[in-house]
C-alpha cells in the first residue's frame, strides 16, 4: 500500500518528478559513459602493452636483466625447445639486444638496438604493421635498420640515409657498424619510439659476438588467461633464467588497470553527491506542501514509521525511475561508439601517445560496474530520503492542520 501512495504522491506535480528524473538520467549516462571510456582506454593501453611492446611474458639472464651488458645471454637452442613444448604459446621473439650511440652526420643519440627475427617479430609484436615509410626489414638485405619517425625528425633522417652505430661487444669492447635506413616506424608509445632501433638479429650478432644466442625472449600467449600457467612451466623448466609477466615489466600499466574500479566509483560518487542534492530539495519541496495532508495522515492513525516509508518510497522512485533510463542510454551509446571508436588524433593524438595510449578509444562497459552503479544509486536515494523523511516526521498533527 505504501508503494502505491508513494507512487501516486510522486506523480502529482508532473514537472517537477520529470525534471529530477530528467537530471538523474543524465547524470547516470554522462557518469557511465565517461566510466566506459576509462574502462577502454585501460583494455587499450593492455592490448598495446601485451601485443606491442612488452608481450606476455619475458625471459632474460639475471645478469642482462641487471646490467645490459651483452655477455649476459641465453642458448637459442635450449629456449626454442622449451617454448616449443608448450602450446599456450602463440608466438616468441628470440632478440638480441644492447645500448649504444646512433651517429649521423646531423647528430648523434644513445639508444637501444634490437636484433630481431622480422618474422617472429611481426608474429609476437606486430611490428611490420607500424612501418609509415620505407619497407621492413628483410631477411636477405644485410644492415638494414628500421627507426621511428620520432627519431629521424629529431636527427633529421630518411629512407636511404646511413647511420652508424656504436656498441659494447661481449668482451666490453667497442665495436661499430654501418647501417642504411630502410623504413619509419611509428607505434603507439612516442617515448619508448625515440629510444628503440631494429636491425636483424643475424647483424647484430656479427658485430657484439652473440650468434646462436639471444638476450630477450618475448613471449605471446592465445589467451590471457594462460599467463599464470605458462609463467609456472616456465619457471620450472628454466630456473636459472629471470621470467617476468607482464605485470612486473610494465608495472605502469598494472597499476592504472588496478585503479580503474577505484577511479570509475569515485567519479560516479561525485555525481551522485550531486544528484543527492537536487532530490534532498525536490523531496524537502514536496513534504512542505503536503504539511496539511501528511499532519492529517497522522491524525487519524497513520504511525510515523509508515509517514517515514512513504518519504523513503518516493525517494526511491525518484531515483530508480531514471537511473536505469540513463544507464540504457549509456549502454546504447558504448555499444555504438564501441564499434566505431572515439578519434581523439586531431585533438590529442600526440599526447596520448607520449602517454602510449592509442588516439582512437574504444569505450568498454563492464557489467559488474553497471550493478555497482545500480547499488549506489539505491543507496544514495535512501541517503537523501532521511533529511526529507525526518522533517516530515517532526510535524505535529494540529499544526500541520492548521497549516
Amino acid at each position: 500500500m505504501l508503494t502505491i501512495i508513494a507512487w501516486r504522491n510522486l506523480w502529482r506535480n508532473r514537472t517537477r518528478s520529470l525534471i529530477i528524473t530528467t537530471s538523474v538520467a543524465l547524470g547516470m549516462w554522462a557518469g557511465t559513459f565517461i566510466m566506459a571510456i576509462y574502462f577502454g582506454m585501460g583494455e587499450a593501453r593492455l592490448r598495446i602493452a601485451i601485443d606491442n611492446e612488452v608481450s606476455h611474458i619475458q625471459v632474460h639472464h639475471p645478469g642482462f636483466a641487471d646490467d645490459k651488458e651483452a655477455k649476459y645471454n641465453m642458448p637459442m637452442d635450449s629456449l626454442d625447445q622449451v617454448f616449443q613444448q608448450i602450446p599456450a604459446i602463440k608466438a616468441y621473439s628470440l632478440r638480441s639486444v644492447t645500448t649504444g650511440m646512433l651517429a649521423t652526420t646531423s647528430g648523434s643519440q644513445g639508444i637501444q638496438v634490437n636484433g630481431v627475427d622480422p618474422a617472429a617479430e611481426q608474429a609476437t609484436r606486430g611490428m611490420k604493421d607500424f612501418v609509415q615509410e620505407g619497407d621492413y626489414l628483410d631477411p636477405e638485405k644485410r644492415n638494414r635498420v628500421l627507426v621511428s619517425t620520432k627519431l629521424a625528425q629529431k636527427l633529421k633522417l630518411d629512407i636511404g640515409n646511413k647511420i652508424v652505430l656504436t656498441l659494447l661487444d661481449t668482451a666490453n669492447n667497442i665495436t661499430a657498424g654501418a647501417f642504411r635506413i630502410c623504413g619509419l616506424y611509428h607505434t603507439n608509445n612516442a617515448p619508448l619510439d625515440e629510444l628503440n632501433v631494429f636491425v636483424r638479429k643475424s647483424d647484430l650478432d656479427h658485430l657484439i659476438g652473440t650468434a646462436g644466442r639471444a638476450h630477450e625472449a618475448a613471449i605471446l600467449l592465445h589467451r590471457d588467461d594462460d599467463l599464470d600457467s605458462v609463467f609456472q612451466k616456465l619457471k620450472q623448466a628454466l630456473p636459472q633464467y629471470r621470467i617476468e609477466r607482464w605485470q612486473e615489466i610494465s608495472p605502469e600499466t598494472a597499476l592504472v588497470l588496478s585503479s580503474l574500479d577505484t577511479y570509475s566509483l569515485v567519479f560516479i560518487f561525485i555525481i551522485l553527491l550531486a544528484l543527492s542534492f537536487g532530490i534532498i530539495n525536490t523531496m524537502l519541496m514536496a513534504v512542505l506542501e503536503r504539511t496539511r495532508e501528511i499532519g492529517m495522515l497522522m491524525a487519524v492513525g497513520m504511525n510515523k514509521l509508515k509517514v517515514f516509508g512513504m518519504v523513503v518510497w518516493e525517494t526511491i522512485m525518484l531515483a530508480v525511475v531514471g537511473a536505469p533510463v540513463g544507464l540504457l542510454a549509456a549502454w546504447l551509446t558504448t555499444l555504438w561508439l564501441g564499434h566505431t571508436g572515439i578519434n581523439l588524433g586531431p585533438v590529442m593524438g600526440e599526447s596520448l601517445r607520449d602517454f602510449g595510449y592509442a588516439p582512437v578509444i574504444y569505450p568498454i562497459l563492464p557489467w559488474h560496474n553497471v550493478l555497482q552503479t545500480m547499488q549506489l544509486v539505491l543507496i544514495t536515494a535512501v541517503v537523501a530520503a532521511i533529511f526529507p523523511a525526518l522533517k516530515a516526521l517532526r510535524l505535529k498533527p494540529v499544526e500541520a492542520i492548521r497549516t
